[in-house]
Protein backbone atom coordinates (compact mmCIF):
# COMPACT_ATOMS: atom_id res chain seq x y z
CA UNK A 1 0.00 0.00 0.00
CA UNK A 2 1.04 3.73 -0.75
CA UNK A 3 1.72 5.54 2.18
CA UNK A 4 3.87 8.25 1.33
CA UNK A 5 1.65 10.99 0.22
CA UNK A 6 3.07 13.96 -1.61
CA UNK A 7 1.10 16.46 -0.83
CA UNK A 8 -0.65 17.49 2.82
CA UNK A 9 -3.16 15.37 3.85
CA UNK A 10 -5.72 15.84 6.89
CA UNK A 11 -7.94 17.52 8.68
CA UNK A 12 -7.66 21.16 10.03
CA UNK A 13 -10.17 23.29 12.38
CA UNK A 14 -10.19 27.49 11.81
CA UNK A 15 -11.62 29.94 14.06
CA UNK A 16 -13.06 31.89 10.70
CA UNK A 17 -12.90 35.56 11.39
CA UNK A 18 -15.70 38.20 10.78
CA UNK A 19 -15.56 39.19 7.53
CA UNK A 20 -14.86 35.81 5.24
CA UNK A 21 -16.72 34.07 3.66
CA UNK A 22 -15.89 30.08 4.06
CA UNK A 23 -14.38 30.14 0.47
CA UNK A 24 -11.73 32.89 1.95
CA UNK A 25 -10.28 30.42 4.42
CA UNK A 26 -10.64 27.74 1.98
CA UNK A 27 -8.44 30.21 -0.95
CA UNK A 28 -6.46 31.50 2.16
CA UNK A 29 -5.42 28.06 3.47
CA UNK A 30 -4.48 27.05 -0.41
CA UNK A 31 -1.53 29.42 -0.62
CA UNK A 32 -0.29 28.22 2.84
CA UNK A 33 -0.49 24.70 2.65
CA UNK A 34 1.02 24.73 -1.36
CA UNK A 35 -2.35 22.80 -1.95
CA UNK A 36 -5.61 23.66 -4.74
CA UNK A 37 -7.05 20.43 -2.71
CA UNK A 38 -8.75 22.19 -0.05
CA UNK A 39 -12.55 21.91 1.00
CA UNK A 40 -14.44 23.11 4.18
CA UNK A 41 -17.59 21.29 5.81
CA UNK A 42 -20.79 23.49 6.67
CA UNK A 43 -20.60 27.26 5.60
CA UNK A 44 -20.42 29.89 7.52
CA UNK A 45 -22.00 33.33 6.56
CA UNK A 46 -19.08 36.04 6.13
CA UNK A 47 -20.43 38.00 9.27
CA UNK A 48 -20.22 34.98 11.27
CA UNK A 49 -17.49 33.41 13.33
CA UNK A 50 -16.42 30.22 14.85
CA UNK A 51 -15.55 26.59 13.93
CA UNK A 52 -14.80 25.65 10.17
CA UNK A 53 -13.64 22.39 9.28
CA UNK A 54 -11.20 21.55 6.27
CA UNK A 55 -10.30 18.93 4.54
CA UNK A 56 -6.87 18.82 2.82
CA UNK A 57 -5.49 16.42 -0.11
CA UNK A 58 -7.74 12.97 0.18
CA UNK A 59 -8.65 14.11 3.06
CA UNK A 60 -11.53 16.80 0.99
CA UNK A 61 -13.24 13.29 0.41
CA UNK A 62 -14.55 12.56 3.70
CA UNK A 63 -15.80 16.18 4.31
CA UNK A 64 -19.40 14.71 2.98
CA UNK A 65 -19.74 13.08 6.39
CA UNK A 66 -18.64 15.90 8.59
CA UNK A 67 -21.76 17.80 7.24
CA UNK A 68 -24.31 15.54 9.02
CA UNK A 69 -22.61 16.24 12.42
CA UNK A 70 -24.66 18.04 14.81
CA UNK A 71 -24.29 22.20 15.10
CA UNK A 72 -23.58 24.70 18.48
CA UNK A 73 -23.97 28.20 18.20
CA UNK A 74 -24.34 31.45 20.24
CA UNK A 75 -25.36 34.60 19.18
CA UNK A 76 -27.83 37.42 20.26
CA UNK A 77 -31.53 38.21 18.73
CA UNK A 78 -32.31 41.81 18.33
CA UNK A 79 -36.09 42.55 18.24
CA UNK A 80 -37.89 44.99 16.96
CA UNK A 81 -36.04 45.42 13.39
CA UNK A 82 -36.23 42.99 11.08
CA UNK A 83 -33.75 43.09 7.91
CA UNK A 84 -33.46 41.83 4.43
CA UNK A 85 -30.67 39.05 5.17
CA UNK A 86 -32.54 38.47 8.50
CA UNK A 87 -28.84 39.13 10.07
CA UNK A 88 -27.08 42.57 11.26
CA UNK A 89 -25.34 43.36 7.62
CA UNK A 90 -28.70 43.37 6.08
CA UNK A 91 -30.95 46.93 5.38
CA UNK A 92 -33.59 47.14 7.67
CA UNK A 93 -36.80 46.34 6.03
CA UNK A 94 -39.35 46.97 9.19
CA UNK A 95 -39.44 48.39 12.43
CA UNK A 96 -41.85 47.08 15.61
CA UNK A 97 -42.63 48.24 18.85
CA UNK A 98 -41.91 45.26 20.96
CA UNK A 99 -40.91 47.36 24.38
CA UNK A 100 -43.14 45.27 26.22
CA UNK A 101 -41.95 42.18 25.36
CA UNK A 102 -40.06 40.36 28.52
CA UNK A 103 -37.73 37.23 28.84
CA UNK A 104 -40.35 35.08 29.69
CA UNK A 105 -42.10 35.73 26.28
CA UNK A 106 -38.79 35.30 24.54
CA UNK A 107 -38.01 31.75 26.28
CA UNK A 108 -41.99 30.96 25.54
CA UNK A 109 -41.39 31.35 21.59
CA UNK A 110 -37.70 29.86 21.96
CA UNK A 111 -39.69 26.35 23.10
CA UNK A 112 -42.08 26.35 20.38
CA UNK A 113 -39.21 26.20 17.96
CA UNK A 114 -37.51 23.19 20.05
CA UNK A 115 -37.79 19.92 18.45
CA UNK A 116 -38.38 19.19 15.07
CA UNK A 117 -39.76 21.77 13.38
CA UNK A 118 -40.21 23.25 9.45
CA UNK A 119 -37.88 25.40 8.54
CA UNK A 120 -38.35 27.76 5.35
CA UNK A 121 -34.89 28.27 3.91
CA UNK A 122 -34.26 32.16 3.53
CA UNK A 123 -32.94 33.36 0.39
CA UNK A 124 -29.98 34.49 1.63
CA UNK A 125 -28.84 31.09 1.54
CA UNK A 126 -26.18 28.80 -0.19
CA UNK A 127 -28.72 26.31 -0.55
CA UNK A 128 -29.46 25.34 -4.64
CA UNK A 129 -32.84 26.05 -5.92
CA UNK A 130 -32.71 24.42 -9.95
CA UNK A 131 -29.13 24.94 -10.28
CA UNK A 132 -28.50 28.77 -8.80
CA UNK A 133 -27.95 29.32 -4.86
CA UNK A 134 -30.81 31.56 -3.70
CA UNK A 135 -28.49 34.41 -2.53
CA UNK A 136 -26.92 34.70 -5.81
CA UNK A 137 -31.06 34.90 -7.08
CA UNK A 138 -31.68 37.19 -4.11
CA UNK A 139 -28.53 39.43 -5.34
CA UNK A 140 -30.67 40.39 -8.23
CA UNK A 141 -33.71 41.24 -6.20
CA UNK A 142 -35.74 37.81 -8.00
CA UNK A 143 -37.40 35.75 -5.20
CA UNK A 144 -38.13 31.60 -5.97
CA UNK A 145 -40.51 29.70 -4.51
CA UNK A 146 -38.81 27.17 -1.64
CA UNK A 147 -39.50 24.29 0.12
CA UNK A 148 -39.58 24.16 3.77
CA UNK A 149 -37.31 21.70 5.47
CA UNK A 150 -37.18 19.54 8.65
CA UNK A 151 -34.39 20.56 10.83
CA UNK A 152 -34.21 19.29 14.66
CA UNK A 153 -33.62 21.77 17.18
CA UNK A 154 -32.19 20.08 20.40
CA UNK A 155 -31.60 23.53 22.91
CA UNK A 156 -32.41 26.62 22.12
CA UNK A 157 -32.15 28.57 25.42
CA UNK A 158 -32.43 32.49 25.74
CA UNK A 159 -30.85 34.96 27.74
CA UNK A 160 -31.10 38.43 28.81
CA UNK A 161 -28.00 41.09 27.95
CA UNK A 162 -28.15 44.47 28.91
CA UNK A 163 -30.11 45.95 26.53
CA UNK A 164 -33.98 44.98 27.27
CA UNK A 165 -34.38 43.80 23.08
CA UNK A 166 -31.44 42.03 22.64
CA UNK A 167 -31.19 38.31 23.88
CA UNK A 168 -28.30 36.17 23.39
CA UNK A 169 -29.35 32.33 22.46
CA UNK A 170 -27.43 29.24 22.46
CA UNK A 171 -28.66 26.51 19.74
CA UNK A 172 -27.49 23.14 19.43
CA UNK A 173 -29.31 21.79 16.12
CA UNK A 174 -28.97 19.30 12.76
CA UNK A 175 -27.42 20.14 10.05
CA UNK A 176 -28.92 22.47 7.59
CA UNK A 177 -30.58 25.05 10.33
CA UNK A 178 -30.81 28.50 9.84
CA UNK A 179 -30.13 30.39 13.12
CA UNK A 180 -30.95 33.61 11.21
CA UNK A 181 -34.59 32.02 10.21
CA UNK A 182 -34.80 31.12 14.20
CA UNK A 183 -34.37 34.19 15.45
CA UNK A 184 -36.42 35.86 12.62
CA UNK A 185 -39.07 33.14 13.72
CA UNK A 186 -39.02 34.41 17.46
CA UNK A 187 -39.96 37.95 16.42
CA UNK A 188 -42.84 36.76 14.52
CA UNK A 189 -44.25 34.31 17.07
CA UNK A 190 -43.18 37.45 19.32
CA UNK A 191 -46.23 39.58 16.94
CA UNK A 192 -43.31 41.87 15.82
CA UNK A 193 -39.84 41.25 13.93
CA UNK A 194 -36.32 40.13 14.96
CA UNK A 195 -33.04 39.49 13.64
CA UNK A 196 -29.97 37.65 14.38
CA UNK A 197 -26.69 39.26 15.49
CA UNK A 198 -22.97 37.96 16.34
CA UNK A 199 -23.65 34.38 15.27
CA UNK A 200 -20.44 32.26 16.58
CA UNK A 201 -20.57 28.91 15.63
CA UNK A 202 -18.45 27.09 18.84
CA UNK A 203 -18.54 23.55 17.57
CA UNK A 204 -19.67 20.66 14.39
CA UNK A 205 -19.66 17.00 16.24
CA UNK A 206 -16.79 16.84 18.69
CA UNK A 207 -14.93 19.55 17.02
CA UNK A 208 -14.59 22.86 19.10
CA UNK A 209 -13.61 26.44 19.04
CA UNK A 210 -10.85 26.06 21.73
CA UNK A 211 -8.86 23.45 19.41
CA UNK A 212 -9.56 25.20 16.63
CA UNK A 213 -6.57 27.62 14.88
CA UNK A 214 -6.65 31.29 13.59
CA UNK A 215 -7.07 30.85 9.23
CA UNK A 216 -2.96 32.14 8.85
CA UNK A 217 -1.91 29.10 11.00
CA UNK A 218 -3.84 26.04 9.56
CA UNK A 219 -2.69 22.85 11.54
CA UNK A 220 -3.29 19.77 10.01
CA UNK A 221 -4.46 16.83 11.77
CA UNK A 222 -4.29 13.13 10.69
CA UNK A 223 -7.30 12.00 8.35
CA UNK A 224 -8.35 9.91 11.20
CA UNK A 225 -9.06 12.88 12.94
CA UNK A 226 -11.76 13.97 10.43
CA UNK A 227 -13.84 11.17 11.70
CA UNK A 228 -13.41 10.64 15.09
CA UNK A 229 -17.34 10.81 16.11
CA UNK A 230 -18.08 7.73 14.13
CA UNK A 231 -17.49 4.32 15.46
CA UNK A 232 -14.39 3.54 13.95
CA UNK A 233 -12.90 -0.51 13.19
CA UNK A 234 -8.94 -1.46 13.63
CA UNK A 235 -8.49 -4.27 11.08
CA UNK A 236 -5.23 -6.64 10.74
CA UNK A 237 -2.99 -6.57 8.11
CA UNK A 238 -4.81 -8.84 5.90
CA UNK A 239 -8.13 -7.34 6.03
CA UNK A 240 -6.13 -4.04 5.26
CA UNK A 241 -5.08 -5.60 1.72
CA UNK A 242 -8.56 -6.13 1.48
CA UNK A 243 -9.35 -2.30 2.11
CA UNK A 244 -6.54 -0.79 -0.25
CA UNK A 245 -8.60 -2.84 -3.05
CA UNK A 246 -11.64 -1.30 -2.30
CA UNK A 247 -13.34 -4.87 -1.42
CA UNK A 248 -16.78 -5.42 -0.99
CA UNK A 249 -16.44 -7.29 2.25
CA UNK A 250 -18.87 -9.59 4.78
CA UNK A 251 -19.65 -7.69 8.11
CA UNK A 252 -18.03 -10.60 10.12
CA UNK A 253 -14.64 -10.11 7.71
CA UNK A 254 -14.56 -6.13 8.65
CA UNK A 255 -15.42 -6.67 12.14
CA UNK A 256 -18.67 -4.39 12.00
CA UNK A 257 -21.72 -6.28 13.10
CA UNK A 258 -24.81 -5.28 12.52
CA UNK A 259 -24.36 -1.41 12.80
CA UNK A 260 -25.80 1.02 10.44
CA UNK A 261 -22.13 2.50 9.73
CA UNK A 262 -19.95 4.32 8.31
CA UNK A 263 -17.15 3.11 9.45
CA UNK A 264 -14.03 4.49 9.13
CA UNK A 265 -11.30 1.59 8.83
CA UNK A 266 -8.18 2.06 10.08
CA UNK A 267 -4.73 0.24 10.10
CA UNK A 268 -2.75 -1.10 12.49
CA UNK A 269 -1.04 1.58 13.23
CA UNK A 270 -4.27 4.03 13.17
CA UNK A 271 -4.01 5.48 9.69
CA UNK A 272 -7.47 5.86 7.90
CA UNK A 273 -7.43 3.40 4.87
CA UNK A 274 -11.11 3.93 3.69
CA UNK A 275 -14.98 4.21 5.20
CA UNK A 276 -16.92 1.78 4.73
CA UNK A 277 -21.00 1.23 4.34
CA UNK A 278 -23.71 -0.92 4.50
CA UNK A 279 -24.00 -2.17 1.06
CA UNK A 280 -26.85 -5.31 1.08
CA UNK A 281 -25.96 -7.92 3.70
CA UNK A 282 -22.33 -6.84 3.24
CA UNK A 283 -20.03 -3.64 3.16
CA UNK A 284 -18.40 -1.56 0.68
CA UNK A 285 -15.99 1.49 0.26
CA UNK A 286 -17.72 4.46 -0.12
CA UNK A 287 -13.99 6.21 -0.03
CA UNK A 288 -10.44 4.75 0.04
CA UNK A 289 -8.26 6.98 0.93
CA UNK A 290 -4.94 4.45 1.08
CA UNK A 291 -4.74 2.24 -2.13
CA UNK A 292 -2.92 -0.60 -3.34
CA UNK A 293 0.16 -0.31 -5.46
Amino acid sequence: MNRIESEPNGISIIDKPSGWTSHDVVAKCRGLLGTRKVGHSGTLDPDATGVLVLGVGRSTRILRYLTSLPKYYVGHIVLGIETKTLDASGEITATHNMDSVKLDDVRKAALELTGEIDQMPPMVSALKVDGRRLHEIAREGEEVERQPRKVTIQQFDIEPTDDPLIFKCEVKCSSGTYIRSLAADVGTLLGGGAHLNNLRRLAIGSFTVQEANPVENPILLPPSEGLRDFNAVRVSKEVAVDVSYGRVLDREHLGVGNGSGPWPVLNHDGDLLAVYEPHESRVKPAVVLIEAK
